[in-house]
């Protein structure tokens, strides 16, 4: 009763709209979720039909390339990305998680996959974000896809800066050395999940998947929460 009157008085708000959500909602508002662009990608698995499948082709070799949702500038998909990266709102990257893993199990891929490992974050600037985006969407991911999940299995050797002005070559020239796998045991024999944020040319992912693949892991397949 008090806390149905507290959520009357003081609503929380959509993080995708800002708007007031009713009664039971979390974290995004069921209109939001309604109008999300998913992108479905999974459907079509390692074929042509996935675009970002066709991303990967002759640069890396990725099992599967998934991506909950399409980015879109100044829209619903970009103001969760900010929340969850600059705002500090960790649990909505768990709760995507969760969201995401659960719809990739109902197509069975959890069987596919022994471990995710999130793109890591330089020390320097986990220590002044605290939190690494990636990794709560990995933790999202692995609780609904019941798969263990390692978060510093890679390490990020040299902090890059952002890439957001960056070209593609000017990205893969920035990441391309700059990630190493810090015990290859653990992911040795292993098909690896490696997870991100936001996928934009590539360059990031595929210097990690490089590095997973160099270190013994089997396979490699990438899943992210939105794609440009």
């Amino acid at each position: 009763m008090f806390e149905d009157l507290l959520s009357l008085l003081f609503p929380e708000t959509c993080y995708a709209c800002s708007g007031a959500m009713a009664h039971g909602e979390k974290y995004i508002c069921t209109s939001c979720s309604v109008k999300l662009p998913y992108t479905d990608f999974h459907v079509h698995g390692a074929t042509e039909l996935n675009p970002l499948q066709r991303r990967f082709w002759g640069k890396v070799p990725v099992r599967f390339a998934f991506s909950y949702l399409y980015f879109m500038p100044k829209g619903r998909v970009q103001r969760l990305l900010h929340r969850l990266k600059y705002k500090g709102a960790k649990e909505l990257g768990e709760h995507l998680g969760q969201r995401y893993g659960s719809l990739l199990s109902d197509y069975q891929y959890n069987s596919q996959f022994n471990l995710i490992v999130p793109v890591p974050l330089h020390k320097y600037k986990l220590r002044r974000r605290g939190y690494n985006q990636a990794e709560c969407f990995a933790k999202g991911l692995s609780q609904s896809m019941n798969l263990p999940c390692q978060g510093h299995a890679l390490l990020r050797t040299t902090d890059t800066g952002t890439q957001t002005r960056k070209n593609r070559f000017d990205r893969w020239q920035n990441v391309e050395q700059v990630f190493r796998v810090a015990k290859p045991e653990q992911v040795k024999g292993k098909h690896v999940l490696l997870v991100d944020d936001v996928l934009t040319t590539g360059a990031t992912l595929e210097a990690c998947a490089r590095a997973l693949l160099e270190a013994g892991a089997a396979e490699v397949s990438i899943a992210t929460i939105a794609a440009a």
